[in-house]
This record gives structure tokens, C-alpha cells and sequence, in this order.
């Protein structure tokens, strides 16, 4: 906003010293020193333009970039948990994840309801009629593979590690924290939101890193989990599990 305010006052500075050339600099002199000062003029008024246009269409491309990188965490932070839930732990190798999508399968169960009788404690109370035990059973159906469940048969798993449109990898890593003296399994992936913004504007991407907001990607990276605390979430809001925002 400063910088806005400072180009259209540098703006009705030039176009004053304009009418004040016309009025005091010899005729001779003022078609060149016009000339000049409206080359001045042009290129404060693209300034000004560029310092009004310039983040919206930062914002636009930083979305779409972000929408990407973002569909991949969720591809990690799915195969992550299917991984914790068949292995009690979390895991921070990609090839080990990857292996895991491609082998691992759930089991489909049912649930239901049943009752026995407990003979021995019948007798032991000389209880004529039947004394049941109330408990559920747990029925296996069969088996699905993970990588179906996951991602509906494709092979996208396989390539989740990588940042969209650039050469690099997302930032894998897993371990333990202790929290009322119990041990939790924690999994942590991000990236630089550097990395995702290369090659924009980077006075705007500075600005970026430091968003603290309720509708903004928090912080200087893009991530999914922590390796802080117990938690499995993206620091990204809501908009962005908008279906076809990536688009």
C-alpha cells in the first residue's frame, strides 16, 4: 500500500513539474523536456498497474501451484495412515510407503451381535435355564488392496513423493513423541513454499512465508502431520479439498 501511495504522488509530482516546464522553460526546450518527463509518467502509471495486478495474479498462480503440491500431500498422508494402522507406526521413507501401497491389503470385515451360554457357570449356580453371554463377533469377508482403496486402482502413489512442476522431493520424515508418558508414532511432509513459488515475484513470495490467516497456508512451508505434536492434518484451509480447484 506504501509502495502504491509513494508511485501516484512521484506521478502528480511529474505532471505538476509538466505545467510548470510548459509555463517557465523556453519553447525550444520543452518538446524534449516533455518528452522525457511523459516516458517518466508512462512508466510510473506501469508501476502502479503492475503494483495493483501484480498480486492478484501472484495469488491466482500461487493457488493453482498450491492446489497441486496439496492433492499430493493428501496422496502421502492416506498411504502414511493406512500404513500406521496395519503397522502401529508411521514410516519416513517413500520407498518403504511406496512398497507397502503396491503389496498391503485390508482386510473387509462385518460385525454382528451374538450370545452363548455359559454351561459351566449354569451348573455352578444350578441355573436350569440358559445363562448367555452377550458379545460381538468379528466376521472377515475377504481382502482389498490398499492401493485400490486408496486411489481407485491408479498408479499415482508411485509418484506422490515428487513436487508438482518442479525436480524436487517432498521432505519425508517419521518418528516417535512422548505425551503423558505415552509414546506416539508421529510422520511429518512439506516443502518450501520457496520451492513451489520459483520463478515469481520474490518481494510477494517473502510475504507469503510469513501468512498467518485463518484462510491462508500458514507458515513457510507447505506440510502434512508434524513431527512436533500428534497431529495428521495439513496447515492448508478448507478451499483447498474444494474438488477441481487444482484446475
Amino acid at each position: 500500500m506504501i509502495t502504491i501511495v509513494y508511485i501516484v504522488l512521484a506521478i502528480a509530482l511529474v505532471i505538476l513539474a509538466v505545467f510548470l516546464i510548459k509555463k517557465f522553460v523556453p519553447r525550444k526546450l520543452n518538446p524534449v523536456v516533455s518528452l522525457l518527463l511523459w516516458i517518466v509518467i508512462i512508466f510510473l502509471g506501469y508501476q502502479l498497474y503492475d503494483s495493483l495486478i501484480g498480486p492478484v495474479e501472484f495469488n491466482k498462480k500461487k493457488e493453482a501451484r498450491y492446489a497441486k503440491v496439496i492433492e499430493k500431500l493428501k496422496d502421502i498422508q492416506a498411504a502414511e495412515l493406512a500404513y500406521q494402522s496395519l503397522n502401529g507406526k508411521f514410516t519416513g521413507s517413500f520407498d518403504s510407503l511406496v512398497r507397502f501401497v503396491d503389496t498391503a491389503k485390508f482386510a473387509i470385515t462385518a460385525r454382528r451381535d451374538s450370545s452363548y451360554a455359559d454351561v459351566e457357570k449354569n451348573r455352578a449356580y444350578g441355573i436350569d435355564e440358559g445363562y448367555f453371554i452377550e458379545t460381538v463377533v468379528v466376521d472377515t469377508l475377504g481382502f482389498r488392496a490398499v492401493k485400490d482403496s486408496l486411489y481407485g486402482g491408479t498408479d499415482r502413489y508411485k509418484t506422490m513423493m515428487n513436487v508438482p512442476d518442479t525436480d524436487q522431493k517432498f521432505d519425508l520424515q517419521a518418528g516417535t513423541i512422548v505425551k503423558n508418558d505415552t509414546e506416539y508414532s508421529v510422520f511429518e511432509a512439506k516443502v518450501s513454499k520457496d520451492v513451489v513459488l520459483q520463478g515469481m515475484d520474490k518481494d510477494l513470495i517473502v510475504q507469503e512465508k510469513q501468512v498467518v490467516s485463518v484462510d491462508g497456508v500458514n507458515g513457510p512451508f507447505i506440510k502434512v502431520g508434524s513431527m512436533d505434536e500428534i497431529n495428521t492434518s495439513g496447515n492448508w484451509p478448507k478451499i483447498y479439498d474444494t474438488p477441481g480447484l487444482q484446475q
